[in-house]
Parts: structure tokens; C-alpha cells; sequence
């Protein structure tokens, strides 16, 4: 894929690709998606919990006093502070650095290893968290939620991209963002449940969530590993076997000669994070690796999921309304990301990224100047414009919820050559949870001080996230994932680091890769 063996040997067969939807695909596809669960409902409990009185009071009591002293205050700086926004963006920075050795797990043990190591350690720090004592268990139990998701995040959306055929590729790799999103909208209704249980409702939230790690778990003791994965560890004829029985046809002669291409290919590269850095692997490392996972975290979707319930509130929903808004938007995803599965096959990954780009800047743009002109410390907004507000936050979340939300995933999984894929995958996981765990622990205190700012700072980044779409992401739809490479040489940009000849002189003279 990225060099000049594929050129020569494996350039032309895409037409020649057959295969059938079987049900052991189907299987497939959906128990390893489930490792989007873990992330789903972690996201979705964890800012339940902390907002629950009987939590705040057992490790929080400073912070639950302030809550009752401002709690008919509806200002910027209601919720400002650090030490319980650690609580949740510990997880991030722990699934940052796991993701390091979930990329050795994967490249050597093969993609269901990880999926498999990643439901363990999903399951113990729901375990910890469920029967915490002090910050400390609470911590560490968030640290190995943050290693399952690592493990989890880095190897789903690299399955599902192998397993599927290139022509459902997109819809497959959506997957992991649906079920991440019915995650998020089942977490919403057992902390509405959880609540009422008093004093210990908190617990069984978090603990509820070793029922999708052992889902994963159990599930993934029955998963093929992928014919990518095995081709690369030598067991080839295992390879085709599994080959043909996801594709449900035997005549997979062109497909499983791309994969043997590839594989010499990365048989070649020793060090797969250097190889990163080589001129050849230059897009793929600016686009896949660093710029659309850390663009996709600066979108503002995490502003506006927070200030949807202070919005709700305004409009008289009283204690209902974090479940009414959570409930809304969470739904709004759910139902982005059937969209995104149904067309973005047919449409196409730039189209997506651009026209809902447009949606979320004029979005963002209107709730600021809404909250600029209307909005202010114990000012309670009108209902019309709650209304307003309520409603384009319904744009922008099914404008995210099927763009940069699944897409942030789908197109890295799509991008990288087989000799750097699992590391390819690791650092896009990290950058992603590196912007996390920033945006988790800076955005209540830049909400606080940009006020209404903070909105269009986020649209100005989504002028540039277009721009960085729209110049230099080729459109990867229907194309198989062992012949991307032939896109970066076709592109206007890219073509100048991507050269046939150049990936031709670099592997003459490899062991085992003839160009």
C-alpha cells in the first residue's frame, strides 16, 4: 500500500473483488462494534455521577456546598472546577498511553487479542469504581476503564475496516460510532434511574458497566481474527479460510493476493512508529494520525452536550432537565449515525465532512450571538429562545453525529498501510484522547472566562477543519483499503511525497518485498 510492490502486483484487482453479506459476518461486525459500547456509556455515566448529590457529598463535599449555595445561579462559572474534572479526564490520559501497547498486542497477537485484553481491563475498573472508598480507588478505577478503552479504541475500528468489503466499508466502520452513541443514550436513562437510589445509585451506575465488557468479552472469545491480521503473523491458510467465509464465496483469489502483498510489505518494516515518519507515509501521518482525531474534539460538541442541560433548565424542565436534554442529544446522535451509515457509502467521506462543517459553523455562530445578547449571570433566558437555542443544538448535534463523530474514526481506520497500521491506529488514539482529557479539563474554565467566546472560537476551528478537509483529503469511499495508497499518488499535494518510483527504490534490496 505504500510502496511499490502494490504498484506493480496488486494496483488493478479491485474489480476483480467478490463477496456476499453472511451472517458470520454480521456476527463479527457486531461483537466487536461492542467495544464502542464500553466508550458510549462510559461517556454518558460518568457526567451523571459527578452531578449526583450522594457522589458530590461522599468525595466531593466542598464542591457539593458550592453546588446548593449556586443553585438557582445560572452563570458561565457554575460548574468550574479542576479537581472533579480530573475525575473524568483521568480516563483519557490512561487510554492515551495504553494505546501504545495495545498497538504491539495488535500488530503481533492480531486485532481480537486487543479487543479481548480491552473488555478485562473494561470490566476490573468498573469493579473498583463500583466499590470505591476514596479519590484514590476512584482514580485508579478510571485509569483501567482509560486501558480498556485504549485497547478497545484502537483495535474496533481497525476490525471492522478489514473485515468489510470495500463497498459497505463506511457503513461497517460506523459501527463503533453507533454503538458508542446507544452507549451514551442507555447511560443517560440508568443515571435518571440510578439517581432515586439513595446513597448508593452512583454505584450501580458505574458498576452497570460490566455488562458491556463482559458482552465484548464472552462475545469476543467466538471472533475470527481478521485475514489482514493473519496474513501478517505468516498463518495464511488460515487467512483464506476466514477470508472466504466473510465474503461467503471462494472466489477471493484477487483479494487474498492484495492481502499477501501487503503483508510482504510490512514484513519489511521493523519499526513501525519510525516508519511513520518516512516522506512516503507523510499523509497518512498528517491527516489520519494528527489532524482529524485532534480536529474532531475541537468541533465544540463537548460544549454544547454541557450546556444543554442549563439551556433545558431554562425553559422550566426543572430537575428533569439533564435527562431531557441528554436524551435528546444523545437520541440526535443515535439517529445521525443511521444517516451516516445509510449514505456515506454513496455520497462520499469529503461530502459529509463539508456540508455538515458549514451546518455546525452557522450553528455555533447563532448561539453565540444568542447568548451574547441575551443570556447573563442569574438571567434566566425567554422561553422563545430557549426554544431556538434548544432546537439548532439538535442541528448540530445530527450535523456532528454524522460527520466528524463517525468519520473521526472511519477514515484514520481507512488510511494506513498494513506495515503501519496498528501504529498507525495507536497515535491516532492518542491524539484523540490527548484532546480529550484537554478539552474535558480546560473547557469549563474557558467556558468561565471566553463566556460566550468559547462558541466562536469553535466555529473558526471548523472553518479550518474544512479547509484541511477540502484541500487535502481525497475521497476514500468504495476504495479497498490495500489500494488507498494509489489515491495519495493522484492527489494534487501528496503526489510530490508519494512517487511510484521513489516506494519502488526503497524496497529494492528488502528481504522478502519484491518491487
Amino acid at each position: 500500500m505504500a510502496g511499490g510492490a502494490f504498484v506493480d502486483s496488486g494496483g488493478g484487482r479491485a474489480h476483480l473483488y467478490e463477496y456476499r453479506i453472511t451472517s458470520y459476518f454480521i456476527f463479527a461486525c457486531i461483537v466487536a462494534a461492542m467495544g464502542g459500547s464500553l466508550f458510549g456509556y462510559d461517556l454518558g455515566v460518568s457526567g451523571g455521577v459527578t452531578s449526583m448529590d450522594d457522589f458530590l457529598k461522599e468525595f466531593f463535599p466542598k464542591i457539593y456546598r458550592r453546588k446548593q449555595e449556586h443553585l438557582n445561579e445560572t452563570d458561565y462559572c457554575k460548574y468550574d472546577n479542576q479537581i472533579l474534572t480530573l475525575f473524568t479526564s483521568s480516563l483519557y490520559f490512561a487510554a492515551l498511553i495504553s494505546t501504545f501497547g495495545a498497538s504491539y498486542v495488535t500488530r503481533n497477537r492480531g486485532r481480537r487479542a486487543s479487543i479481548l485484553c480491552g473488555g478485562v481491563s473494561f470490566f476490573m475498573g468498573a469493579i473498583v469504581n463500583a466499590f470505591a472508598k476514596n479519590i484514590e480507588m476512584l482514580i485508579i478505577g478510571r485509569c483501567l476503564l482509560g486501558v480498556g478503552i485504549g485497547f478497545g479504541n484502537q483495535a474496533v475500528p481497525l476490525y471492522l475496516s478489514e473485515m468489510a468489503p470495500a463497498k459497505v466499508r463506511g457503513a461497517v466502520n460506523q459501527l463503533f460510532q453507533l454503538t458508542t452513541c446507544l452507549g451514551i443514550f442507555v447511560a443517560n436513562f440508568i443515571n435518571y434511574a440510578t439517581e432515586k437510589i439513595h446513597p448508593w445509585g452512583w454505584r450501580l451506575s458505574l458498576g452497570l458497566a460490566t455488562v458491556p465488557a463482559t458482552l465484548m468479552f464472552v462475545g469476543g472469545l467466538f471472533l475470527p481474527e481478521t485475514p489482514n491480521s493473519l496474513v501478517e503473523q505468516g498463518r495464511l491458510e488460515e487467512a483464506r479460510q476466514v477470508l472466504e467465509k466473510v465474503r461467503g464465496t471462494s472466489k477471493v483469489d484477487a483479494e487474498f493476493s492484495d492481502l499477501i502483498d501487503a503483508s510482504r510489505a510490512a514484513q519489511a518494516i521493523k519499526h513501525p512508529f519510525r516508519n511513520l515518519l518516512k516522506r512516503r507515509n507523510r499523509p497518512q501521518l498528517v491527516i489520519g494520525a494528527l489532524g482529524i482525531p485532534a480536529f474532531q474534539q475541537l468541533t465544540g460538541m463537548n460544549s454544547i452536550l454541557f450546556y444543554a442541560p442549563v439551556i433545558f433548565q431554562s425553559l422550566g424542565f426543572g430537575s428533569g432537565a439533564s435527562l431531557y436534554s441528554s436524551a435528546i442529544t444523545s437520541g440526535a446522535l443515535v439517529l445521525a449515525t443511521f444517516i451516516s451509515m445509510a449514505y456515506v457509502d454513496k455520497f462520499g467521506r469529503r461530502a459529509f465532512f463539508l456540508e455538515a462543517g458549514a451546518e455546525m459553523i452557522c450553528v455555533l455562530v447563532a448561539v453565540a450571538i444568542t447568548l451574547a445578547l441575551k443570556f447573563g449571570e442569574g438571567v434566566v433566558l425567554p422561553k422563545g429562545i430557549g426554544i431556538f437555542l434548544v432546537l439548532i443544538i439538535c442541528i448540530f448535534v445530527l450535523a456532528y453525529g454524522r460527520s466528524w463523530g463517525p468519520l473521526g474514526w472511519l477514515v484514520p481506520s481507512e488510511l494506513f498501510p498494513l506495515e503501519t497500521r496498528s501504529a498507525g491506529q495507536s497515535v491516532v488514539v492518542c491524539v484523540n484522547m490527548i484532546f480529550t482529557a484537554l478539552i474535558a479539563q480546560c473547557f469549563l474554565v474557558s467556558l468561565c472566562h471566553l463566556k460566550y467566546g468559547i462558541f466562536l472560537l469553535f466555529a473558526a476551528l471548523i472553518v479550518i477543519m474544512s479547509c484541511f478537509i477540502f484541500f487535502l483529503l481525497p475521497e476514500t469511499k468504495q476504495v479497498p483499503i490495500e489500494e488507498i495508497y494509489l489515491l495519495w499518488q493522484n492527489h494534487w499535494f501528496w503526489r510530490r511525497y508519494c512517487k511510484p518510483e521513489d516506494n519502488e527504490q526503497e524496497l529494492q534490496g528488502k528481504p522478502g518485498v519484491q518491487a
